[in-house]
């Protein structure tokens, strides 16, 4: 009897098929911190639906797990490879199969990047709005799998907000389509949207209708400086009862200005410890600005007063304000969200959380929507950490996650579950809501071949 790898090649041709150490390697994680590092038995690089299929089919038939992936740039480990699975890389399939302007539509296959898709999209006027950190290299599948935010998020939505209708490949092969061409649509239950961030658990999806917004003719930056973090914190509050809906809202603090500066040469530090930028759009957007810079001003920020070439470069910069560290066991980006009411609170609770366990912290925000990205870390001496310190910091991730569920949060805004965030998933939901979960998993995936062990 011949073995999945075999199968494989048979199936689609030894071109598609990477058995090689260096593969293997490289598609075994995606950029969250590594639990389990498993090697996969192969790497699949599907080309076509009848690719996916067949590569689905194959797993089914021989009880192998498939774990689909796009370009790797998730952080929750939702496209770490499971034991002895198969990684199916969607990568390849990176056509823009439509794209009607007069409908203010899109069809794509999983592989395109969401830059890419932007670029078309503006020939025409339109924009695909949700605008991960990573747009530049993630595609939009991955950005479907996780439901992925980004900067735009506080007017424009998230991921689910802008799909209409999905391909998908079900557990056993068959290919089903769900959703609309229509931006209104409500037949039936809402599949496509139990498909959005379900992480490839449920089906692996091979299209993706997606509505388009219109490129905004007139944008308008205001980075604004405050003495500290809680003030800027603040400043999102005063915006927002000031009724004045940006585009964009992002806070950063005094450590993540520090890295930009040692980054790009920048001098954010010596303006102040926290900045605030905030980004209007539309034939308002100058109106919108006017309004909203005296408002922070009143809260003590240092405001640009016009629009200026420094203040959209900063929104550059913010897009990268990762900076060049991968996330491991020692140094956790987390992705917790509270309602915008709490933003203070939970801002002054993560710098106390930070004190009192010994441990470094940085923070940036989608501060327009509540959604905060905490980064912990502890320092390591020539490569070495003590099991101290490694307890120290997982107390304070601990920690950080129970203060945002007590606020009304939840732990992650866009990132995901994956693997990573497991062991905290039964502190937000609680039974029967994650009996229901595996209820649904096991309907669309009886034998639980589908990226197992991830997101419920």
């Amino acid at each position: 009897m011949r073995n999945i790898i075999d199968e494989l090649t048979s199936a689609l041709g030894p071109a598609k098929i990477a058995v090689d150490p260096a593969t293997l390697a490289a598609y075994a994680v995606d950029q969250a911190p590594v639990l389990d590092y498993q090697l996969p038995q192969a790497v699949v690089r599907a080309e076509s639906v009848a690719d996916v299929q067949a590569t689905v089919r194959a797993c089914a038939a021989r009880g192998v797990a498939l774990v689909a992936r796009g370009a790797g740039t998730g952080v929750s480990g939702g496209a770490h490879a499971s034991e002895g699975c198969v990684v199916l890389s969607l990568e390849r399939m990176n056509r823009i199969l439509d794209l009607n302007p007069d409908d203010e539509t899109a069809v794509v296959e999983p592989g395109v990047i969401n830059a890419d898709l932007n670029a078309a999209a503006a020939d025409h006027g339109l924009m695909y709005a949700p605008d991960p950190a990573s747009f530049k290299m993630s595609t939009i599948g991955g950005n479907v799998a996780t439901n992925a935010g980004g900067l735009r998020c506080a007017k424009y939505g998230v991921t689910r907000d802008s799909v209409l209708a999905l391909d998908v490949v079900l557990a056993d092969g068959t290919l089903i389509h769900t959703g609309h061409q229509t931006f209104k649509g409500v037949a039936g239950y809402d599949l496509t949207g139990l498909f959005v961030g379900s992480e490839g658990t449920l089906g692996i999806v091979v299209g993706v209708t997606v509505r388009l917004k219109y490129l905004p003719r007139e944008v308008h930056t205001i980075a604004a400086f405050y003495p500290d973090f809680r003030s800027a914190a603040a400043g999102v509050l005063a915006v927002g009862k000031a009724r004045v809906q940006p585009a964009i809202m992002e806070l950063l603090d005094g450590g993540s200005l520090a890295q930009l500066d040692d980054i790009h040469g920048s001098d954010l530090a010596a303006r102040g410890a926290s900045l605030l930028l905030i980004q209007t759009d539309g034939f308002g957007a100058a109106a919108e600005a006017a309004a909203i810079r005296p408002v922070l001003a009143a809260g003590g920020a240092v405001v640009t007063m016009e629009a200026n070439a420094e203040a959209e470069q900063l929104v550059e910069l913010r897009r990268n304000s990762r900076g060049t560290e991968v996330d491991d066991e020692y140094r956790v980006g987390e992705d917790v969200a509270v309602p915008r009411s709490r933003l203070v609170d939970y801002v002054a609770e993560l710098e106390a959380i930070a004190a009192e366990h010994r441990v470094q912290l940085k923070v940036v925000a989608h501060a327009g929507d509540g959604n905060l990205h905490p980064t912990f870390w502890i320092d390591r001496v020539d490569n070495a950490v003590d099991a101290d310190a490694m307890a120290r910091l997982g107390a304070a991730l601990d920690k950080s996650i129970a203060v945002a569920l007590a606020m009304g949060g939840t732990i992650t805004g866009e990132h995901g579950i994956g693997q990573y965030k497991l062991r905290w998933l039964g502190l937000e939901q609680k039974e029967p809501v994650r009996e229901l979960q595996r209820r649904i998993k096991e309907l669309f995936d009886p034998a639980g071949i589908l990226n197992p062990g991830k997101a419920i």
